[in-house]
């Protein structure tokens, strides 16, 4: 049955030397790992920090040729990542649910790629075992993600698809998520397409319709509830102190306002992907639900059992709050005052954590700062309500 996957599926063993010697050869992907190991001396000598990386990956990748041995090398990657731009990872449930079946993880979206490298982080290093990903073809522009990608286990959304294809996508999209469950491995899915801008998290129930495709046309034909259970759907809350990407997510969200769209140009999520990988994250939270047993066959219910275990289990940070209390002095409306104890910060330290935020903000452009704020203090009111 994998033939008919061939176009969305990971790679598999037998297509990473190929995969890795192509991607030895790709400058762009050279300078982008250069850019992050060597900054100085890929500003000041590209050409030979380029080199020097290109000479240290080979040494690194020699005689890895399974999709498990570069999981493990991904896993060094995002460990340097991890202690190079965060203050700490915080992780909680995973004891919660099964070791010995796997499930789809279904989780808010506020970063590109360290969203699922995180999940998949995690869910390796506790036993559950690794995650095929589900990733956007809108993010694949560049050769060197899409093979990256595919090499990490993941798999290809068709967005770019529209009429009849989209349909056949979808369906499409559905069985191999079925058959790669069905194969024992996990998986992830962000709630909705694309990543949430303004922080507020909400699950989209046409995910929950695609996910019902492959089975509301078999035989016996299957319920969107029975469907629902047998894909054993964990929520996972994630929470970043700090967004590296808010500014940007900021003007995007300004430019709509202001002319009724933002255009992305071919740069805008490769820079986000960077953005996100290497810029302070402070500290980070992660917490994995409970597995979801639908209500009913409302997909609209289905979302919100799903919302409900994200938005309580996502943990507050000192940013969420201080961007609530200013737009709070503002906007008395937008929810009740918060006090000081509130913050989850020890008294010492709270003024520090304020002064952080400030300089933060300072740096921002006036007509981004609401924008801004918001990005931090909507998940405030998310738990409020």
């Amino acid at each position: 049955m994998t033939e008919n996957f061939d176009d969305i599926r990971p790679y598999n063993d037998s297509e990473v030397s190929e995969v890795l010697g192509r991607l030895l050869k790709n400058d762009e992907f050279l300078t982008s790992i250069a850019k992050f190991r060597r900054p100085g001396l890929n500003k000041a000598l590209p050409n030979i920090s380029r080199r020097l990386v290109k000479q240290r990956l080979k040494k690194k990748l020699t005689g890895i040729n399974t999709i498990d041995g570069v999981q493990r090398s991904v896993g060094e990657y995002v460990r340097a990542i991890l202690s190079a731009t965060t203050s700490g990872l915080e992780v909680a449930g995973l004891s919660d649910f099964p070791k010995d079946a796997p499930h789809l993880f279904i989780s808010n979206h506020r970063d590109i790629v360290m969203d699922p490298a995180l999940i998949g982080y995690m869910l390796r290093n506790s036993a559950h075992g690794t995650v095929q990903i589900a990733i956007g073809d809108n993010l694949l522009k560049r050769d060197y993600i899409s093979d990256l990608m595919r090499l990490n286990k993941s798999f290809i959304v068709k967005r770019s698809v529209q009429g009849r294809e989209k349909l056949l996508a979808s369906k499409q999209l559905s069985q191999y998520i079925y058959h790669a469950l069905e194969s024992g491995s996990n998986v992830w899915i962000a709630q909705r397409e694309g990543r949430a801008k303004d922080g507020i998290d909400k699950t989209d129930p046409a995910l929950l319709k695609m996910l019902h495709l492959s089975k509301r046309d078999a035989k016996p034909k299957m319920s969107i509830k029975d469907s629902t259970d047998k894909l054993r759907i964990i929520p996972v809350s994630i929470s970043y102190e700090y967004d590296p990407c808010a500014e940007m997510k900021a003007r995007e969200l300004y430019e709509i306002d202001k002319h009724g769209l933002f255009e992305k140009d071919e740069n805008s999520d490769t820079i986000s992907i960077s953005e996100g990988l290497n810029g302070d994250k402070g500290n980070i939270h992660l917490k994995f639900g409970q597995e979801i047993v639908a209500e009913d066959d409302d997909p609209v219910n289905i979302a919100l059992q799903i919302d409900q275990q994200i938005v309580s289990n996502y943990k507050l940070h000192s940013s969420n709050y201080l961007a609530y209390e200013k737009l709070r002095a503002d906007d008395p409306s937008i929810g009740p005052a918060l006090s000081e104890l509130e913050l989850e910060v020890p008294s010492s330290r709270i003024e520090a954590k304020r002064m952080h935020f400030e300089v933060m903000l300072e740096l921002i452009d006036d007509e981004l700062k609401p924008y801004f704020l918001l990005n931090y203090a909507n998940p405030v009111i998310s738990k409020l309500k």
